[in-house]
């Protein structure tokens, strides 16, 4: 019998993808301030923004957790006292804290904010775990490098109102719980501090000390990306997380998009609710990972080795994204914004939060002015459609390929 139903906690890069996870039913969403965040780069929200965000979060009955998960350098520390005492007046759930020094000082200026201990910190047995308990963690987020065999022993051995977060997709990062200096060293960007240039995504070649302009492949077929990793996807093994004692269950991707947010969040979703209602996996739910952009899936370090993808760095997926549903009437009549080009008679999916997707054929198409049109080129322009069923704003319209 299920005595815990685990949380899922989606990522929320800017507002839309924040609008993206909260509808397609996410427990929780993480997200980040302007800074001390370990993805600089995403939209992250300001101290308004922020604000809207909890709003809307907890609207829905939902979360939101904040990453304070920058190591930070000396200079730094100036201003995250200030910073945590905003972010914690907008009535955030919880700090995602990677550092000592962070947690000391979110006990001190936001004392009512729950701590949660981020993978950056490496957490990988209970001893650590006891300790930052007693530093005063509500939950700590393990590292990806845990054995499933692993995570079940360690959730005997601490403190039963202690809290397991763990990855169940997404990127995975080739250094140690993502502590990387690669980028730090080729690019000067701080990998640590949230400016990551992903370069383990890159391709490489040898180059002998005396021939500097000469590249030789490092294996016989060319495969050179040493350092890529595969994305892990846990989707069909819920059941066995849930008994190891993973208490929230955490998708990987605030650099993604909102088609991304949208999907992943569905699709764990879905299997969360069948996990819990006593239903066999439904592989549509499978399906629906892979018409996601991603890197070839593995199961992590919860079965083994997950393993490094040699080929090469490119995403792929099985669909396209090519409207999101504005508005739609009883009679399926609906407005739609353009996401990417489509045409009368492409087959296309119709994805909702509280249905299977639905597949039919393009026969409808005009403009915003009404008029009948070929096909859909421009972006983000307004389309009026007719879909086989009523369905609610948010709802996405994809092209398989």
């Amino acid at each position: 019998m299920i005595t815990t139903i685990p949380e899922l906690l989606a990522p929320a890069g800017d507002a839309e993808r924040l609008e993206m996870a909260l509808h397609y039913g996410a427990d929780a969403v993480y997200l980040a301030g302007k800074q001390f965040g370990l993805r600089a780069s995403a939209g992250n929200f300001d101290s308004d923004g922020m604000r809207k965000a909890v709003s809307a979060a907890h609207a829905k009955g939902a979360k939101v957790y904040v990453t304070v998960n920058v190591l930070p350098h000396e200079h730094q520390l100036s201003t995250l006292p200030a910073f945590l005492e905003d972010t914690a007046d907008t009535g955030v759930d919880g700090f995602i804290i990677a550092d000592l020094g962070v947690l000391a000082l979110a006990k001190r200026h936001a004392p009512n904010v729950p701590i949660h201990i981020s993978t950056q910190l490496g957490v990988v047995n209970s001893e650590t775990a006891k300790m930052l308990y007693d530093l005063g963690a509500k939950r700590v987020v393990l590292a990806r490098e845990m054995s499933m065999e692993n995570i079940r022993s360690f959730r005997n051995n601490i403190p039963k109102d202690l809290e397991i977060e763990a990855f169940v997709h997404g990127a995975m990062c080739v250094s140690f719980s993502g502590r990387c200096l690669l980028s730090n060293y080729i690019t000067h960007r701080d990998a640590n501090g949230g400016a990551c240039s992903q370069p383990c995504r890159w391709k490489y070649h040898l180059v002998e000390e005396k021939r500097p302009n000469d590249y030789f492949e490092i294996s016989e077929d060319g495969g050179t990306f040493i350092m890529n990793s595969s994305d892990m996807c846990m989707i069909e093994h819920i059941g066995e997380l849930v008994d190891a004692g993973v208490s929230s269950f955490k998708i990987e991707g605030r650099m993604k998009s909102s088609y991304y947010a949208a999907v992943t969040t569905n699709a764990y979703r879905h299997a969360i609710d069948d996990y819990v209602a006593g239903k066999s996996f439904d592989k549509t739910w499978l399906d629906e990972c892979m018409k996601v952009s991603h890197r070839r899936y593995s199961t992590g370090f919860y079965f083994g080795e997950p393993g490094q993808y040699y080929a090469d760095a490119h995403y792929f997926t099985d669909a396209d994204v090519c409207g999101i549903v504005e508005s739609c009437g009883e009679d399926g009549e609906a407005k739609i914004i353009q996401r990417n080009k489509f045409c009368v008679g492409d087959r296309v999916e119709l994805v909702t939060k509280d249905n299977l997707p639905i597949a039919f054929t393009v026969t409808d198409l005009r403009n915003a002015e009404d008029e009948r049109i070929e096909s859909a080129p421009h972006p983000m322009m307004e389309l009026h459609m007719h879909l086989p069923v009523k369905c609610d704003r948010l709802s996405l319209l994809r092209k398989l390929r």
